[in-house]
């Protein structure tokens, strides 16, 4: 009986256990710091109401479908809820632009809003769309351990056709040409921690993947999808300990034989990671440190509010653009400076859940991207607070601020007390030198039994994304019992 130990009970850590509770020959014990299970994927509660406290945008459904299937819990078992329209983008000018996933309605909103444009998005959806599948089999589907992987033919293909040297909305500029569609066809970066302006073009996907598969919402939040887990994990006999932060990874002989908690030694045949990625060198001993910097994603400025009322005639998502988004994503990522006069997006799932609060109040969840900087105090920084609440008011959900009954701020200092490398909220950032077969592998170390899974781990962040980190490094353990 081989014991393994996962260290951290996020979604990564969470699936890789469920993956590989499957075989008879394991016995699996996860060790959690915190007091609940799911990492970032949990609640925000207030009384009797809760909301989201992380992801939100339920992308690749089928993907996750599929995973989730694959671990051994049944589709039925996930409560989807389809958005359509997907979401609203609202500019200053008044300018309101509908997504939709139907392609007819899409079209519709273009000969409406953007008539002009309406030839550059089906050369969008014509272009893109044979390149989609591909890219989740030949780049979501496998590691690069073995790096030669990655200048497969297939992929090199892929490479080219989607110019991966361009960034994110350079790419997009070959079919749109208004700033208000190259910025609402790249702000989906953002969902990652990315600068639409640096991210190269093969976050392109994400884009695509709204119009192809939509975006979707999980019944009753979702970190519902955490109880979904933790309760099948239970039934399996793996065990979740929590309360139980790990201080160290023991190594002897260049082999991972257990782990350091505060109540002393714990060993295990081999140890998995799935804390944020460049924080687990801390873990280790001095020779087998990377010593590496890494560029952390975004940071998140959010607020998580309790209304008296539902605001029904909204959708559950919106985006409130600014003037000029380059200059807010140069503020986030180059300059580092909070920004006068950001881009917003708004969550209020009440709209289709009437779960998260007591009958006839409601939960809004709003996120403004900000840098991953530490070390600004954002409980000083009433001006923008009252900006964003403005910008709601103004455009969405009038006399906001006399309906508000509760609400709670977390910052990027939230964020790095709470595991996460340099506060960004998404792990490392999506950046050309951070992607792919340059992305940290299942197997970082030079050190025998010693893994990790995570957003900060290839294939990378973004639930379906992570759970499909999950499944590969499963696999990759699978071949290994195998073959010894």
């Amino acid at each position: 009986m081989k014991k393994t130990t996962i260290v951290g009970a996020g979604i990564g850590g969470l699936m890789t256990a469920l993956y590989l509770s499957k075989q008879k020959d394991r016995d699996i014990t996860i060790l959690e710091k915190n007091s609940h299970a799911g990492g970032r994927m949990t609640f925000e509660t207030h009384e009797e109401s809760k909301i989201d406290q992380g992801p939100t945008i339920v992308l690749l459904p089928s993907l996750l479908l599929e995973l989730m299937e694959a671990a051994g819990i049944e589709k039925s078992r996930i409560p989807l809820i389809p958005m359509e329209p997907m979401y609203h983008v609202h500019f200053p000018d008044g300018t309101t632009f509908r997504k939709f996933q139907s392609e007819e309605k899409q079209l519709e909103e273009f000969s409406s809003v953007f008539p002009e444009e309406r030839e550059g998005f089906l050369e969008f959806l014509k272009e893109m769309g044979p390149y989609f599948e591909m890219g989740k089999s030949r780049i979501l589907g496998q590691t690069f351990a073995d790096k030669k992987k990655f200048f497969h033919p297939d992929i090199l293909k892929l490479l080219w056709g989607m110019k991966a040297y361009k960034s994110l909305r350079a790419f997009m500029s070959k079919y749109f040409i208004s700033d208000m569609l190259l910025d609402s066809y790249s702000l989906q970066s953002l969902y990652i921690g990315g600068n639409p302006s640096k991210s190269p073009s093969i976050y392109s996907f994400i884009a695509l993947s709204e119009h192809l598969e939509g975006i979707w919402y999980v019944k009753g939040g979702y970190a519902h999808l955490i109880d979904i887990l933790t309760e099948e994990l239970e039934r399996r006999g793996v065990e979740i300990q929590t309360n139980t932060e790990v201080q160290h990874i023991l190594i002897e002989k260049e082999k991972a034989v257990g782990v350091q908690t505060a109540d002393g030694e714990r060993r295990f045949d081999e140890v998995i990671y799935n804390g944020d990625f460049p924080l687990m060198d801390t873990m280790l001993p001095e020779r087998l440190r990377l010593n590496k910097t890494y560029t952390p994603s975004s940071g998140c400025l959010l607020f998580y509010i309790g209304t008296d009322k539902i605001y029904s005639d909204q959708p559950v998502h919106q985006f409130f653009m600014t003037d000029n988004f380059r200059s807010h994503m140069k503020e986030v990522f180059e300059t580092k400076q909070v920004p006068d006069t950001p881009s917003i997006y708004a969550f209020h799932p009440s709209v289709v859940d009437e779960s998260l609060a007591p009958e006839g109040k409601g939960v809004l969840y709003v996120l403004v991207p900000v840098p991953a900087d530490t070390s600004i105090n954002y409980e000083k920084e009433g001006v923008l607070s009252n900006y964003v609440i403005d910008i709601l008011e103004e455009k969405a959900f009038p006399h906001l601020r006399q309906h508000i009954e509760w609400w709670k701020i977390r910052t990027p200092k939230d964020a790095e007390i709470s595991g996460l490398y340099e506060g960004g909220s998404f792990g490392i950032g999506p950046t050309l030198g951070q992607s792919g077969m340059f992305r940290p592998q299942f197997r970082p170390y030079p050190v025998e039994n010693l893994y990790a899974v995570g957003a900060s781990i290839h294939p990378g962040g973004g639930v379906p994304i992570v759970m499909q980190g999950a499944k590969l490094l499963a696999d990759e353990l699978s071949k290994e019992v195998m073959y010894n």
